[in-house]
């Protein structure tokens, strides 16, 4: 196992300018760090040249102390049983990429809810505004420094009839006899 992976990292590195790369034998599954320029070229020549036809999935990790948004493409060959992590970094106060969907047609669910969620652009996009969130003026809400509590506090009045509303956690603590842990305690009222 661990050679066919590594002819997998082998034969990417020879058509690609990686940053990083690794192997995961227990987990069947390659790692390849790029430049967002190459990220169309490598996954459409991952998907049609070696056979990683599913793309599992899409994710997105914000590196707020780096000030990098890292995009994670999740590719799977069925025949082999194999994944392949494609991974880049992008600016988190610009950050742009191309758009993917002409690859795998699912990417513009990814690249939407990437674009609402977190502020990112993909240039040549074809969809409403709107994906998930309705009406939205605010900052994009899965960004790490997005203050939840702030946000609901500015944008959301409190509700007629919920002036003496309890600490949910408390009441039950009382009811029940249970003690709250310390740990608990900063998430009550």
């Amino acid at each position: 196992m661990e050679t066919f992976l590594g002819k997998i990292k082998d034969r990417i590195s020879v058509n690609f300018d990686l940053e990083k790369s690794s192997i995961d034998i227990e987990k069947k599954r390659v790692d390849v760090q790029i430049r967002k320029e190459q990220i169309p070229s490598i996954l459409r020549y991952i998907k049609e040249n070696m056979n990683f036809r599913h793309l599992m999935h899409a994710s997105v990790v914000d590196w707020l102390e780096e000030g990098k948004f890292e995009v994670i493409f999740m590719l799977w060959a069925p025949k082999e049983k194999i994944r392949v992590f494609v991974r880049t970094k992008l600016d988190r106060e610009n950050p742009v990429m191309e758009n993917l969907d002409m690859i795998w047609p699912q990417l513009n669910t990814y690249e939407r809810e990437f674009k609402e969620m977190y502020g990112i652009e993909f240039t040549g996009l074809v969809a409403p505004e709107e994906f998930i969130l309705e009406d939205w003026d605010g900052p994009p809400p899965m960004r790490r420094d997005f203050d939840t509590e702030a946000y609901a506090k500015d944008v959301f009045s409190e509700r007629i009839g919920r002036e003496d509303a309890q600490d949910v956690r408390e009441t039950i603590a009382k009811r029940s006899g249970e003690v709250i842990p310390d740990f608990a305690k900063k998430h009550s009222r």
